[in-house]
């Protein structure tokens, strides 16, 4: 190889032991860069410009002497040997500096003197604004207010324990919230305390992700960004102040586990300067209003995929919450910020080029289905241009089994950006490390087994005050008193009503009010902020407030409001905030109407357009799936229903995942020989989720020896850490981070892999209607069973109306079903929403029975399943009936409500999420006919009408809930609008009676499906969820240049004419029949690597042309020799050291031993026929 093409291909790997950088400049882009983590020192004097500051223990002597940096050429062998594992980050640009907030914003004030004075703080950006905020009677703000410490009345430490007890009295009586009204002279402060990275739901497939990805790597537009997904729950800390918090939680023991594991982090890596580094590390993120937010992974809080050997944190992000909307650190700046500090972070792999970033999927194609953590970062390392290792290594500290990666698109300057981070912040030293004293995470919960509190006090008292000297947040205010922590609903009421002091919390109020203004599923939790327990007063409260998002759906719903509103704050993950609601006497100047943000985004997408920068995947790993999805959350199906609804769950999961065939037949194997063995050890006795590991790890360990094959399905097994001596105590249900639960995407347990599978003669069968009062059911029933014929089946059917059951209808069903366990059930009665679903799969687990939903069929909207054209029509039906035995006729005063309430009840799914669950949960989905598609388009008043009623029904579920429109606030806009309703619809009733299928048929076609369904014919549709796959995965083994088979038929045809040896040699053999495909194998992932495969991503589909040169035959095998040709002048080079077309192989002979076939050549063992001039054959580069 010549020297121009070894430098364009060469990886430079920068040693940090070096003193000095100065050959970088020389550094080309196409260059690969290794980082090594573990450099002493540095000596760059460019800096970037980070929004942090040193600590005085890690700033640099200078050096007069300046050496030029050494950059160290090392070779795969030696780059595998050297490599190591980090952590994920978010982009973000520089941000803003904050101008200084004077100190007197935040002096002290006793709680009993009246807030008799304000002062106006002004604030700059983009703009300015006036706004109000309480101040002290002795210090006054001048400058802009401080986001980090409002300026609000602050009680001072003094305060009597009486005044305290007896304000905490008032409080958790309730007497001070009841008592606090809501007038022109109540304002509220919002300071958001923890938040993580907003959930954006790619609502393209993952397919068409990857393809913009590649798409905006290949123009320089982006870089994509690689991480390791460690397997633990999210933890976040703001400082002893501002608190730590779990997902959705704080003050119980996934945070006590957090702070203690932090503390320890500290004490290991600072030595006797732990103390010292903890407490300036606290006063830092209080004073920069700072949230970090880590994987906590520990063996003390549930089994994942695998016990960790050792509990630890990985940084996965760091924000910034000022006094505008949060910014996000880009991962080099979270490098070097945890640099400084000495915090653990995750491997990194950057991706900048078209031929890196299409050979990165290409091999977690080729690995999702056997990756472990050192196949996969081997394998990362090879095809990044940038490998930063990470400080906490996941085999180390966590093991083989990996849960995944996670790849997102950043700003195309990181990888400049990350080059210069890790030169001018090397590794922290090492020499340092500590001799830690006391006990260790699992002695202290094991000798705390007795009691959860226990384990939390004794978890805070051993980590030290210096970094957790106040215990409010889990045991409140130290009174004597038990008092609970949560507080009155209407906290989040009048902190909308308030008026706001600031742009933050008026955007936090923006916020609150959308979401419940829209009926998100969303909880607002509310509890008494014991760190502010002294500054309480009549006129001044204090509150957490946990944001608590029920339904990944609201992410998306959400989503949708942003594309309308550009101005609304993103919804984040871990969402916090601490609110102050407090009155004035004074009368404040009105609210600038145009609030502008004061720090803006902080650019963190950097010139990304929106949807260019939310562009991300997750890749979870297969040896990771098979623990957790496969048998850990398989476990209450195989001991509830037994081993046949056990393997029917497994199969639909692995159909959802998509799963190879040969993996799929692998795992029935193992799977069902797992439940056996499970059965006969642990009897009726169910194995908890919480240490499943205890039994599976010994099994998956035994299995795997068997054979290499087994060894690759299981991935690794052994070493079991044991748990159930230490296994921390949770209350409440396990697993804060809701892993337990069945994964996005995956379909509740079900024991129904299909209906062609399940739906026996002797089994029984429920219809059931997931639809709206009007949309036919009882009408339907009633022809199903006055059918003449029948659904074909001898089975008898019968039908359950709801309307005339008393008492909970699912109830009765399930006990017809065991009175009638081989019928065909109708569930004539509305199905609205999965809690009901989930009864009719329990059902069906218990009584031996299928379910088959039948829905009205409907475009849907956005945010429903049921376009407002098919809730015209359901208004219509009903509005027509009379002496309905549910009383929902037109004689009812509010069907018009009722209507509405039901079709609300779908709110939140699109048509595609609506019939995906169905389909994914019972294996099959009839659709009745609703609307003619050549129908002219809804009259505008009726879609007026619709709206007013929608708008209506939000305003009274607001204030009321589920109360009646009959009572309440708008009775009378109710009467109004039910009369409005029933004289416009009767004015468009030839309209509406028009757009409607005809009943007949729609009958017709219901009973042509469900027959359909009976017979064993029905196939489910492939309903492809947003952010789903849609293609087969695992698959990829081997890279090769597909050709046109007939082309090849016409070659031998004309070689077979002109050559009378090889007219002798294909007679008798029929390649017509036997040669359906053709390929030329470039490289294969068993014999070459996952590497070699994965580089030829960057030619995928593309055109290669194949010069065919020759034909060798012996008596047992014929193939053709060829040479392959380049794409856009970049040669495809073959792994294979003979490339060739395989044509025949003899009884006994495999296809591989072609390869033979130059060597029985040079042996006079073979024959050859030369094809000269050679012929050229064009294919497209595929994997297979």
């Amino acid at each position: 190889m010549d020297s121009k093409k070894r430098k364009s291909d060469k990886r430079v790997k920068i040693d940090q032991h070096s003193d000095s950088h100065s050959s970088s400049k020389k550094r080309k882009s196409d260059k690969r860069v290794k980082i090594d983590q573990h450099s002493d020192s540095h000596s760059s004097s460019k800096k970037p410009k980070l929004h942090h500051t040193h600590n005085d223990d890690d700033k640099k002597k200078k050096s007069n002497d300046t050496k030029d940096a050494h950059h160290q050429i090392l070779t795969k062998k030696e780059r595998r040997a050297k490599r190591k594992t980090e952590q994920q980050w978010k982009e973000m640009s520089k941000p803003k500096t904050v101008p200084p907030t004077s100190s007197a914003a935040t002096l002290p004030e006793p709680a009993t003197t009246k807030l008799s004075t304000m002062s106006i703080a002004e604030t700059s950006g983009q703009g300015s604004k006036t706004i109000w905020v309480p101040k002290s009677s002795y210090a006054t703000v001048s400058g802009p207010a401080s986001a980090d410490k409002p300026a609000v009345a602050i009680q001072s430490n003094t305060t009597a324990a009486g005044k305290n007890s007896a304000v905490l009295s008032k409080l958790f009586k309730g007497d001070l919230l009841q008592n606090f009204t809501v007038d022109k002279n109540t304002y509220a402060h919002a300071q958001l305390r923890a938040t993580f990275y907003p959930k954006f739901e790619n609502e393209k497939s993952d397919q068409e992700v990857r393809s913009r990805m590649i798409e905006m790597v290949s123009k320089g537009l982006a870089t994509m960004e690689v991480s390791l997904k460690h397997s633990g729950s999210l933890f976040m800390y703001a400082g002893h102040e501002g608190g730590a918090y779990a997902k959705n939680s704080y003050g119980n023991i996934y945070t006590a586990v957090g702070v203690f594991v932090l503390g320890r982090i500290f004490q290991e890596a600072w030595g006797t300067r732990a103390m010292k580094k903890q407490e300036k590390f606290n006063n830092y993120l209080e004073k920069k209003h700072m949230c970090i937010s880590m994987e906590l992974v520990t063996a003390v809080l549930g089994d994942h995929g695998q016990r960790p050997r050792e509990d630890y944190v990985v940084v996965t992000a760091i924000t910034e919450l000022g006094n505008g909307k949060p910014k996000f650190f880009s991962t080099p700046e979270i490098i070097a910020f945890c640099r400084k500090w000495r915090l653990p972070t995750n491997h990194i792999w950057l991706f900048s080029s078209r031929k890196s970033v299409t050979s990165f999927f290409a091999a977690y194609d080729a690995l999702c289905e056997e990756g472990t953590a050192t196949s996969v970062c081997l394998a990362l390392d090879e095809v990044a241009d940038i490998s930063v290792p990470g400080s906490k290594d996941h085999i180390k500290v966590q093991g083989e089994i990996l849960e995944g990666l996670v790849a997102r698109i950043v700003s195309p300057q990181s990888s400049k950006h990350m080059e210069e981070v890790l030169i001018d912040y090397p590794s922290p030293p090492t020499e340092e490390a500590a001799i830690v004293h006391g006990q260790c995470l699992r002695e202290i919960c094991a000798a705390n087994r007795s009691d959860a509190n226990q384990q939390i006090k004794a978890l805070l008292q051993s980590v030290g005050s210096s970094f957790c000297p106040d215990h409010a947040d889990w045991f409140g205010a130290e009174t004597g008193d038990a008092h609970a922590k949560n507080a009155d609903r209407s906290v989040v009421s009048k902190f909308l009503e308030a008026h706001p002091t600031d742009y933050s919390t008026s955007k936090l109020q923006e916020m609150v009010r959308l979401m419940k203004d829209k009926r998100f599923p969303a909880a607002f939790k509310c509890y008494h902020n014991f760190h502010k327990v002294d500054s309480v007063s009549r006129d001044n409260i204090f509150y957490k407030m946990v944001i608590h998002v029920h339904s990944d759906s609201v992410f998306r719903r959400y989503q949708q409001e942003m594309r309308d509103k550009p101005e609304l704050w993103p919804l984040y993950r871990g969402f916090f905030v601490d609110i102050n609601l407090f009155k004035t006497k004074e009368k404040p100047a009105e609210l600038s109407k145009n609030c502008l943000n004061t720090n803006g985004n902080g650019g963190e997408k950097e010139g990304l357009a929106d949807d260019d920068a939310n562009l991300m995947i997750k890749m979870k790993f297969l040896t990771y799936k098979i623990r957790t999805f496969l048998i850990r959350n398989g476990l209450s199906i195989l001991f509830k229903d037994g081993p046949g609804a056990y393997k029917a769950y497994y199969l639909r999961q692995m159909k959802i995942w998509n799963t190879s065939a040969r993996k799929q037949k692998e795992l029935s194997k193992m799977l069902d020989e797992w439940a056996v063995y499970l059965k006969r050890k642990c009897g009726k006795k169910q194995l908890s989720s919480a240490t499943y590991l205890t039994e599976a790890e010994p099994f998956l360990e035994m299995y795997a020896k068997r054979s290499p094959e087994n060894q690759a399905l299981i991935g690794s097994a052994g070493n079991l850490v044991k748990t159930e001596n230490f296994l921390a105590i949770v209350e409440g249900g396990r697993d804060e981070e809701g892993d337990l639960e069945t994964e996005k995407g995956i379909a509740p347990a079900s024991p129904i892999p299909s209906i062609k599978d399940t739906v026996r003669k002797d089994e029984g069968l429920i219809v059931f209607f997931p639809g709206i009062p009007g949309c036919a059911k009882s009408a339907l029933c009633k022809e199903l069973l006055n059918n003449p014929n029948g659904l074909e089946d001898d089975r008898p059917i019968h039908s359950l109306m709801g309307d005339l059951i008393k008492g909970k209808y699912w109830k009765k069903v399930a006990d017809e079903r065991r009175t009638k366990p081989y019928s065909i059930m109708l569930a004539d009665k509305n199905a609205p929403n999965e809690d009901v679903w989930r009864q009719i799969e329990d059902i069906c687990r218990k009584t031996k029975a299928a379910a088959v939903p039948v829905v009205p069929d409907s475009e849907g909207t956005d945010a429903n399943p049921f376009s407002l054209d098919a809730l015209a029509v359901f208004m219509f039906r009903v509005l027509q009936r009379v002496n309905h035995p549910g009383n929902l006729d037109k004689a009812s005063p509010n069907a018009g409500y009722v209507l509405l309430m039901f079709y609300h009840l779908y709110d939140g799914k699109t048509r595609q999420e609506f019939e995906g669950e169905l389909v994914e949960s019972f294996g099959s989905l009839v659709k009745m006919p609703l609307l003619k598609t050549d129908r002219r388009p809804m009259p505008d008043e009726l879609i007026s009408t619709l709206k007013e009623g929608i708008s209506l029904f939000q305003l009274h579920s607001n204030r009321h809930g589920r109360l009646e429109s009959t009572k309440g606030t708008y009775v009378k806009e109710w009467e109004k609008w039910e009369k409005k309703t029933r004289d416009i619809f009767f004015a468009h009733s030839d309209y509406l009676d028009s757009i409607q299928v005809p009943f007949e048929l729609a009958v017709k076609q219901v009973l042509e499906q469900l027959k359909s369904i009976l017979k064993g014919e029905y196939v489910a549709p492939t309903i492809e969820r947003s952010g789903g796959s849609g293609r087969k995965l695992g698959t990829i083994v081997f890279a090769a240049v597909s050709l046109p088979v007939s082309e090849i038929h016409a070659l031998l045809k004309n070689l077979a004419e002109k050559n009378s040896s090889v007219k002798a040699f294909l007679s008798g053999k029929p390649l017509e029949n036997t040669l359906k495909n053709a390929h030329v194998t470039l490289a294969h992932k068993r014999v070459h690597g996952v590497t070699a495969v994965a580089n030829y991503g960057s030619f995928l589909h593309q055109q290669v042309p194949v010069e065919v040169t020759a034909l060798l035959f012996t008596d047992k095998l014929a193939a053709l020799g060829v040479r392959v040709g380049s794409v856009d002048g970049e040669k495809i080079v073959p792994k294979n050291e003979w490339p060739h077309i395989t044509l025949w192989t003899g009884d006994g002979v495999t296809a591989k031993e072609a390869n033979t076939l130059p060597q029985l050549l040079s042996e006079g063992k073979a024959t050859i026929i030369e094809i000269n001039p050679p012929i050229t054959i064009p294919g497209p580069l595929e994997f297979y």
